[in-house]
């Protein structure tokens, strides 16, 4: 019976936060009035290129908010809003030997992004930057290890964005 007692009012407080339609289970905290969202493409703006970072960027975000949201994607004039752009992706050594020589580069994406909330504009936010990075081994070369680092990568620019937008967090 106590294990029952314990657990009752937390049942009935999660319910009660799913009712009030502003929290959801995935995480985000998007009112009940809101119901669009438009995802531009992110522009390429670093120096060094790669030329599928942008799509590969921009279609990882609008699949997040499919999956996570229940809002539908338009191509202009969505209740919500997020722009960017790509503004830095480089590689750095992230640790030296003994003998002066990188054993482990890092490869690091910046972004800017800007979110507009066209029915909650206390939530907007202009020009934030996001970055992320992978290491890799320096044995091995940018080219062999680029696409896996990029898709990790993505993966983490995505969960900031996300969060900073939907999830407030």
């Amino acid at each position: 019976m106590r294990p029952l007692a314990r657990i009752l009012p937390l049942l009935a407080a999660a319910l009660m936060l799913g009712a009030c339609g502003i929290y959801s289970f995935s995480g985000t905290s998007i009112q009940n009035d809101v119901e669009t969202i438009n995802i531009d493409y992110f522009e390429y703006r670093a120096e060094k290129v790669n030329p599928s970072l942008s799509n590969d960027l921009t279609e990882a975000l609008r699949t997040r908010f499919r999956r996570m949201t229940r809002l539908e994607q338009v191509e202009q004039d969505g209740d919500l809003e997020i722009t960017g752009e790509i503004t830095g992706y480089d590689v750095r050594p992230a640790s030296v030997s003994a003998e002066e020589i990188a054993t482990q580069n890092r490869l690091t994406v910046s972004v800017r992004v800007s979110f507009t909330n066209r029915k909650y504009p206390e939530d907007n936010f202009e020009n934030k930057t996001f970055s992320a990075y992978a290491d890799y081994d320096s044995t091995n070369s940018l080219d062999a290890v680029e696409s896996s680092l990029c898709a990790e990568i993505i993966e983490k620019l995505i969960e900031d964005i996300f969060n900073a937008s939907v999830a407030q967090w």
